[in-house]
């Protein structure tokens, strides 16, 4: 008897801040059930040299040494204790850091010291209580009034394992630079927009310079990936470049070490080929309170700039040298000064993030996008390391943020590599995904789509919400007809069968065949992942959709919908009012999305869905 049925109530602020993260765990449970499917036939090929799972079909836990060869739980991305080391934490989570929750101080607005009132004591109590409680760290682009592109750049250079990568975490306030014991780790230019006091900058980050490049040609050095020797002169060329566009630069020494003859080359190559520009001396390592002053005199003889000695670890002296980069930085002209350069929603540039397993093209991508040698590219996988932002302008002219990130491998393969940053690299490509509105993935063409890609799809989509571009690399290799396409197409959809509504584009990024049609692809997934229904579209949609299929019943009582509206976008959320969530089983859940799907759209972006019953009990 439904007659006790009460109208739900509408949603509180309070139940609002939760929906997200509820949907999220609910979709992650029914695009595993939809997987087992899609991977039938790759089953069986693949029993043979799998990675083992640790419980049976019934659900048993199985032996030590026991294993479950099948795809399903690779597929499944199922990461529990096998070797009893208790470590169970899936996709490097250890690694992650929210680059954007700690950026600034949460109350900080730049230039608004002045403007205090000390009269405003007496404010409303209630009004600082709201203020304190919708209060949240605010981002650099939420307060910038400069576009990215008109900040003076300022770059670090140095010869390599002096800690330029430290100092620069610490400068900018962020773990974004992978910081390890090792020469050689940094390889790309990293850029983040940074402050001090009232002014803005940005930050450049760059390799280790073993060579003295005059031009990005003079770079004689040969640099190695995985034990292979790649172009010479690529990190040096990466670091000349950021020279070449800088307004300042910072020159990083080892206090420890003491003056070398790397450093007198390197400095004598500044003041030779960029005399004009102001040049900072900071002389990294001198954390010690009794001999840190002492490791800053062999310094004095080069003659420049006066060396201050800065702890990247301690941040000893970081504010001096923050003090000297401020004053001899160029004041920003009235023309910089474009408040509404960011979007309706604060958000700036929309942000891609470009995904896959290693050397599947990533980083010929980003440079064919870019229109520029943006990333170091090679033919051997493991070459990219850092998450590298590139802004870039469309054909459509709207303006992107693209993101390189390293290719992703399983957690096991990383796990068992000697090479000891793949896994911090890992880490920060998971984290691009968390502050990117778009992933594309990107596939080798010639392998096809592996369990590897449906995992980061799955993660992508279901997890972090973000829209997906499936983008099929190398096309150029194929050896195509007619129906090339179309059947690739089939296949590909069958194999990711969770993520049909995916759009699939076809690149070669050797050649730049199609490669516009990636940023076309991402803008117009964008439009729906922001795209907003009234609660009367969406009520019209689903009262059609419960005429030709009405809910089902159970012991008894059948299940009813009151009303369904959207809590938030980014991805689209929708909560669905019902009598009982239980009432309604999976196979009428994806009915559901499917009748969204089909009478409003969404190509390109997830979907979220809420089944809430009356009071909290109901709530699902």
């Amino acid at each position: 008897d439904d007659d006790d049925d009460d109208d739900a109530a509408a949603l509180s602020a309070e139940e609002m801040a939760s929906l997200d993260a509820e949907a999220a765990t609910a979709a992650a449970d029914w695009a595993s059930e939809l997987s087992s499917a899609a991977w039938t036939e790759m089953d069986e090929t693949d029993r043979r040299g799998k990675r083992p799972a640790t419980r049976t079909k019934d659900g048993a836990r199985m032996k030590r040494g026991q294993v479950d060869k099948s795809l399903k739980s690779a597929v499944a991305n199922d990461y529990e204790d096998v070797d009893g080391s208790g470590d169970m934490d899936d996709d490097f989570s250890a690694n992650y850091y929210d680059y954007d929750a700690d950026d600034v101080e949460e109350d900080y607005v730049p230039g608004s010291a002045f403007l205090v009132d000390d009269d405003d004591d007496d404010a409303d109590a209630d009004a600082d209580a709201a203020s304190k409680k919708g209060r949240r760290r605010k981002t650099r682009r939420e307060w910038g009034k400069i576009p990215d592109d008109k900040l003076p750049r300022v770059a670090i250079v140095g010869r390599p394992n002096v800690g330029k990568s430290a100092l620069f975490n610490r400068l900018t306030g962020t773990k974004r630079a992978i910081v390890y014991d090792q020469p050689g780790v940094t390889r790309d230019r990293m850029y983040i927009r940074a402050f001090w006091g009232d002014t803005e900058f940005m930050m450049v980050d760059t390799g280790g310079l073993e060579s003295l490049p005059g031009s990005p040609e003079d770079a004689p050095s040969v640099d190695t990936v995985g034990g292979f020797e790649i172009l010479p002169g690529m990190v040096e060329s990466q670091a000349a470049l950021a020279v070449n566009e800088a307004a300042a630069l910072i020159m990083v020494t080892d206090g420890q070490k003491g003056l070398t003859n790397a450093d007198e080359e390197i400095y004598g190559w500044i003041r030779k080929y960029h005399s004009k520009k102001p040049l900072l001396l900071a002389v990294n390592k001198c954390e010690s309170t009794t001999k840190g002053e002492e490791q800053v005199l062999d310094f004095w003889s080069l003659g420049g700039p006066t060396p201050l000695a800065v702890s990247a670890i301690s941040g000893t002296g970081t504010g001096e040298l923050l003090d000297g980069l401020v004053a001899a930085l160029p004041p920003p002209s009235p023309e910089d000064l474009d408040p509404s350069w960011k979007d309706e929603e604060g958000d700036g540039p929309l942000k891609v993030a470009i995904i896959g397993r290693p050397n599947v093209g990533k980083s010929s991508l980003l440079n064919q996008l870019a229109g520029d040698a943006r990333s170091i590219v090679s033919d051997y996988s493991g070459t990219t390391r850092d998450t590298i932002d590139s802004d870039v302008i469309g054909a459509d002219g709207e303006k992107y943020t693209l993101i390189d990130t390293a290719g992703i491998r399983r957690r096991t393969s990383v796990a068992a590599s000697k090479d000891a940053p793949e896994s911090l690299a890992v880490g920060r490509a998971l984290q691009a995904m968390r502050r990117a509105d778009i992933v594309v993935l990107v596939i080798d063409a010639e392998e096809g789509p592996s369990q590897q890609d449906f995992v980061l799809a799955e993660r992508a989509a279901v997890q972090e919400g973000c829209a997906l571009v499936l983008c099929v690399n190398k096309w150029d290799r194929i050896d195509k007809d007619t129906y090339s396409m179309n059947e690739y197409t089939k296949t590909l959809r069958s194999k990711l069968r969770v993520f049909e509504w995916a759009s699939v584009v076809y690149t070669s990024a050797l050649t730049g065949q199609r490669v516009q049609k990636v940023l076309r692809a991402a803008a117009e997934a964008s439009v729906h992942h922001r795209k907003r229904l009234s609660t009367a579209t969406l009520n019209s949609v689903i009262q059609e959709a419960t005429l030709w299929k009405s809910p089902p019943s159970k012991a008894g009582r059948k299940g009813r919908v009151y009303y369904v509206t959207q809590a938030s976008t980014r991805p689209p959320t929708f909560v669905f009012f019902v009598n009982d969530p239980k009432l309604f089983p999976d196979t009428y859940k994806r009915y559901m999305e499917r009748s969204l799907r089909d009478n409003i759209g969404f190509p390109g972006s997830p979907i979220r869905i809420l089944w809430r019953g009356k009071g909290a009990k109901g709530k699902k």
